[in-house]
């Protein structure tokens, strides 16, 4: 049992051998990267499904950028910045560059993998993190959860935005975005290439 289940109600067999892969973080991210190069080795671009798919895998990759920047994992309680917007904005902007590379592959079948994906993995992600976080900080956290949703913002009754800055050594030191940002820039380019 991994430490992100050992929490939760005791399962066996099949059902705990499910439930220890879809919190199994390694496997998420790992899988992840997968998609990207497999969505890209694939992808039958088109101009236009380029320029879709760039756009939302460049706002997923800028989301990411200004999430890592603010946050400190399991030191801090990140609450302005990205996180005035959700509790997540790292995983936002995870989905929307699997997303963003789906359509640029315009490859139909990608979309139910990434869909399959979501649905497996990141559910649980969230959960175990809330759980952490509210171990970690309390009241603080459960003050914070209900007014900012976990994924996707509301349009309207945003504070904090301004507050806190962002940090350089935060994005490119301490949550390693710089191989991310690569990663993301060289399959994206991969994808694009027979297009010339």
């Amino acid at each position: 049992m991994s430490h992100r289940t050992e929490e939760l109600p005791e399962l066996s067999g099949l059902l705990r051998v499910i439930r220890e892969m879809r919190y199994h973080e390694a496997s998420r991210q790992l899988l992840a990267f997968v998609l990207i190069a497999a969505f890209a080795a694939v992808g039958a671009a088109t101009p236009m499904s380029i320029v879709v798919g760039s756009v939302i895998v460049l706002v997923g990759t800028a989301a990411r950028l200004y999430a890592s920047g603010y946050i400190l994992k399991n030191h801090e309680l990140a609450t302005t910045g990205p996180y005035a917007l959700v509790r997540h904005p790292l995983y936002t902007g995870n989905i929307l560059i699997i997303v963003g590379f789906s359509a640029a592959s315009a490859v139909w079948w990608t979309a139910l993998v990434a869909l399959g994906f979501f649905w497996f993995y990141y559910p649980t992600a969230i959960e175990y993190e809330d759980r952490k976080l509210h171990r970690l900080f309390g009241e603080r956290w459960k003050d914070w959860s209900k007014r900012v949703p976990a994924l996707v913002p509301r349009l309207a009754g945003h504070s904090g935005l301004s507050d806190g800055s962002w940090s350089f050594t935060k994005s490119y030191k301490d949550n390693g975005e710089p191989f991310i940002v690569l990663y993301i820039v060289f399959w994206l380019a991969y994808l694009a290439w027979p297009l010339r």
